[in-house]
């Protein structure tokens, strides 16, 4: 007899959606994109860009799905084909360099102390700029598509402070939490703004959450890697608590290699919808902890460029396999560079669609 599967009615997402994100560097290698300053603020360009990626997308995977928006004219606010996470953190005070074929490098703003540059962000040159593109495009269309990285509050934090807000967490911890409120609040308020203007917060995030019926709220914590459990429960568990109450789906971006080691704090969290784990993470202990949390599996795209296309594949099904529940599992890969091949994005693609076919026929022979 076939088994049955636990599902989350909140997310109403098909069994095991797979996605890809590929660097900056495969597409000015393979399809002469720049990402220059007007790749994210040029009215036309956001569009035209997007439209051609869609179509290289087409061409190479589309029997996998990917660039279904083909021919297309989408006013999309923000690069959802690329993991860039900069515009918080240039509202709050920091520069950002731009490359032809890298994500924006924010340039560390190096505060003299953990708190936020007095002025409203909102006010700010940056978001002013991210309004003149919006308002170009909805007059143009009548309608708005997309969002932007949001990054974490962590992350931020550092981007602001440097380093040494690692030992502002021991020598001026109230400080500290004040600084992490005032960073959250102005997330908040960004990620509400956009949903606003185009129904989503995250896809910029991760793009597997567009596979979902309700927009996924992805705080993403990359660097939680770089702290102990224990300095996420005291300063920061407080702000994810809050937001798995009140803007659900709500998930986490853990990209470091160590998600396991979060897996049993992370499962106090009131809810925790989607879990996008990072290369490495023990899925099986994971899941231990979380039987009801979306684990959305990340592949090491550096990794994948020494393996070949029969062990990618058997890594995926290990994978999905650990995870035990496939309607409670997605696989990624982010940031594919010009080395990965296609036949190794293939591998990924055809591999899930493989295992997606096996668990729906087991479902329809019960």
């Amino acid at each position: 007899m076939a088994k049955e599967y636990a599902r989350n009615s909140l997310l109403e997402n098909q069994i095991l959606p797979v996605d890809i994100v590929l660097h900056p560097a495969w597409w000015f290698h393979n399809a002469g994109i720049t990402f220059d300053e007007d790749f994210f603020y040029h009215p036309v360009k956001r569009v035209e860009v997007e439209r051609k990626m869609e179509g290289v997308l087409w061409e190479r995977f589309g029997g996998y799905g990917m660039g279904e928006k083909r021919g297309e004219e989408q006013p999309v606010v923000g690069a959802v084909h690329q993991a860039a996470g900069f515009l918080v953190s240039e509202m709050l005070g920091c520069k950002v360099e731009y490359k032809e074929d890298a994500a924006p490098e924010v340039i560390p703003a190096e505060l003299e102390g953990p708190e936020a540059k007095a002025g409203e962000p909102f006010d700010s040159a940056a978001w002013k700029r991210f309004e003149k593109l919006t308002g170009a495009l909805d007059k143009k269309y009548g309608y708005l598509l997309g969002d932007v990285n949001w990054s974490g509050i962590l992350n931020v934090a550092l981007d602001l402070r440097g380093q040494n807000l690692f030992m502002d967490m021991l020598d001026a911890s109230e400080k500290v939490k004040t600084f992490f409120t005032d960073i959250a609040g102005v997330m908040s308020e960004f990620t509400a703004r956009i949903q606003t203007l185009t129904g989503t917060s995250s896809i910029s995030v991760n793009r597997n959450v567009r596979h979902f019926s309700k927009d996924v709220f992805l705080h993403s914590e990359c660097s939680h890697t770089m702290i102990s459990v224990e300095d996420y429960r005291n300063s920061l568990m407080q702000f994810d608590m809050e937001w798995s109450r009140t803007r659900r789906p709500f998930g986490i971006h853990y990209c470091g290699s160590d998600p396991h080691r979060y897996a049993e704090v992370f499962s106090e969290l009131p809810h925790l919808d989607f879990l996008d784990l990072g290369w490495g993470g023990d899925v099986g202990l994971i899941r231990k902890h979380l039987p009801g949390t979306f684990l959305n599996i990340r592949l090491s795209p550096v990794e994948l460029i020494e393996m070949a296309p029969g062990d990618i594949s058997e890594l995926v099904v290990k994978l999905i396999e650990a995870s035990g529940n496939p309607w409670f599992t997605g696989v990624c890969c982010v940031n594919m560079d010009e080395k990965v091949s296609d036949e190794k994005i293939i591998a990924i693609l055809d591999t899930v669609a493989q295992c997606r076919e096996k668990y729906l026929k087991d479902k329809n022979d019960r």
